[in-house]
């Protein structure tokens, strides 16, 4: 007998023969008579009993018997309510039934979905080739009733009550599953043909996790197969679960989870979902760190003043009525076009695919580096030119609604700020591409990477922005030279040149930094970026201090005490500290060779 903590060995102490049924001094009735001395069926006078305090009176009564021989311990699994952490009990009891044999075989032969990732076909097909008969009644206080009255002996099932008196109905309610399997299509005005169940049903796409494909997935499969002959939806977009940021699943019982509300009260709502709709591949697990929450957090507010800024200098204009100029077009209008109608082909690519994460990386990078970072500084030298105002709107525009299905509360709310009659996002076209194409608009490139390798140098050598410097351009041709000359005016923003010398005719500078690309070779005069003698004498005590600095981290990396005693988070700090400064010290000396030539 299994008591939940052991196993009672139980062997008779005497012959059983020598015990006369219902005769107390023999069997003091403790198993299964009844006063009168007929045999108990049940419980016996343990009827009524709370179930462990049962289990002690019958140990007791054995041993009184004599019947008990010895208690063993004995370690097995038993099962435990998973919310009240209760001993569950096997009970026999009379349950309903779907046969699945039918059914089954209708959704593995007619199933039309298609599982995103593609692996979790198989955990369909898994479940439904192994799947046994379903038991669908539930011994809950809430649900849907089960559709069957008695009265007697009799048992009536139908869809209305019966209208003779006596009949009552059962007491058991569906399983959940059952009810919400029925979705798809019984939320549309099923078993009529109602117009949204014609325009609605298949659905396109259900989002799921992976832990309820047999539960609801397979399912919806095989009752609307079965009620409606048609699979519930064409695709069946497959995601994983939030866990903590070890990777464990969130529980009560870790105490690891993470109260969205607090998150939203710190963040935003907007934060939280760009970050749950954006750090995972389908299907894949997503760990919850609180660093992205933070830096989706910073990428709104950089959406917020990308805004602000667009909106100051657009003041007064009716978006309604602009139209975009290809003619009027600078430079940096052409190129921002062309990279927004890449970015909208990119985003309807990865979209189309599931892949969000993908789609907000292109989005990211396109809002924050090339709209932010070079545009708008570069529309600041055009920013009262209609046609630049037009570009900067239909950007913004097309960015908030790309964005709007990852952050939709900041996207609308901004959205209502553009000067053009109120709608919502929600309602507005997704944006298309314009098609417009341009000559020699890639050429850009050349300027941002002459831009970005002077400012790393201006970086490396401590020369603020503010300090003009002498920048001399040799080209590969004179195509690239009159392209440079045309659009000097971003060299001068971006660059602050004291002297800007562009030509394809100019021979090799000594004592200059050097920045070497395909088209174009650019010489940075050491005397405009520093004072050789006083940085010279910078860098070489730079030096000194990192050559004591090294020497000490050699010597404690060596020594057996530290090693032995100091914990390997320490040691392991060390090294790095070490690495850190041989770095330092190749460049330091790279730096005062390339001064003293």
């Amino acid at each position: 007998m299994d008591f939940g903590t052991g196993i009672v060995k139980v062997t008779p102490a005497h012959d059983p023969n020598d015990f006369e049924v219902g005769k107390r001094h023999h069997l003091p009735m403790p198993l299964c008579m009844k006063e009168d001395g007929t045999m108990n069926e049940l419980a016996g006078i343990y009827e009524s009993m709370e179930r462990f305090a049962c289990r002690k009176q019958l140990v007791k009564d054995l041993e009184k018997l004599q019947l008990l021989v010895t208690i063993e311990k004995h370690i097995h699994s038993v099962g435990h309510s998973e919310r009240t952490g209760v001993i569950a009990e096997p009970r026999l009891s009379k349950q309903w039934f779907v046969r699945m044999d039918q059914l089954a075989k209708n959704a593995l032969e007619k199933n039309q979905v298609a599982f995103v990732p593609e692996r979790f076909n198989k955990t369909f097909l898994n479940w439904m080739e192994n799947i046994e008969d379903w038991c669908i009644s539930r011994q809950l206080w809430w649900g849907h009733r089960i559709p069957v009255w008695y009265r007697g002996d009799e048992i009536y099932c139908g869809l209305e009550a019966p209208t003779e008196a006596g009949w009552h109905l059962d007491e058991d309610v569906l399983d959940t599953w059952f009810s919400s399997a029925l979705w798809p299509f019984s939320t549309l005005g099923w078993p009529k043909e109602s117009d949204d169940y014609k325009r609605f049903f298949p659905t396109d796409v259900l989002v799921t996790g992976y832990d309820i494909i047999f539960f609801w997935v397979a399912r919806m499969i095989f009752q609307s197969i079965e009620f409606t002959e048609q699979s519930p939806f064409r695709d069946c977009l497959i995601h994983g679960l939030i866990r903590d940021a070890d990777g464990r699943k969130m529980s009560k019982s870790l105490g690891n989870g993470i109260d969205p509300f607090d998150v939203i009260e710190k963040y935003g709502a907007d934060a939280l979902r760009y970050f749950i709709s954006t750090n995972s591949s389908p299907g894949q697990d997503l760990r919850y760190e609180e660093e992205k929450v933070e830096s989706s957090w910073n990428f709104i507010n950089k959406l917020w003043n990308i805004s602000r800024y667009v909106l100051m200098n657009t003041e007064g204009v009716n978006f309604d009525e602009i139209k975009l100029d290809p003619s009027s077009f600078n430079l940096a209008d052409r190129w921002i076009i062309e990279k927004l109608d890449e970015t909208i082909v990119t985003v309807d690519q990865f979209s189309d695919r599931y892949e969000f994460g993908e789609a907000a990386k292109a989005l990211y990078n396109f809002t924050w580096n090339d709209f932010a970072a070079w545009y708008l500084e570069m529309a600041k030298l055009a920013n009262d030119k209609p046609s630049t105002k037009s570009v900067l709107l239909h950007v913004l525009t097309s960015i908030l609604k790309m964005l709007h299905p990852y952050m939709p509360f900041v996207t609308e709310e901004i959205y209502q700020l553009l000067p053009k009659n109120a709608q919502s996002i929600m309602i507005s076209s997704w944006p298309t591409v314009t098609n417009l194409s341009f000559e020699n608009t890639k050429s850009i490139e050349v300027i941002f990477e002459i831009i970005r390798r002077c400012r790393q140098i201006r970086n490396d050598y401590n020369v603020p922005l503010s300090k003009p410097i002498d920048v001399i351009i040799k080209t590969d041709s004179f195509e690239t030279s009159r392209f440079l000359i045309e659009n000097d005016i971003y060299l001068d923003k971006f660059i602050n040149p004291k002297s800007l010398i562009i030509s394809e005719s100019i021979e090799p500078i000594e004592e200059a930094i050097t920045i070497i690309h395909p088209q174009a070779t650019v010489y940075l005069p050491l005397g405009s970026l520093v004072d050789i003698p006083q940085e010279l004498a910078k860098l070489e005590k730079e030096l000194v201090r990192l050559t004591s600095e090294i020497t000490r981290s050699e010597a404690m990396l060596t020594n057996e005490n530290f090693l032995r005693k100091a914990p390997q988070s320490k040691i392991d700090a060390e090294k790095e500290k070490l690495k850190g400064y041989l770095e330092s010290h190749n460049q330091t000396q790279a730096r005062i060779e390339a001064l003293k030539k």
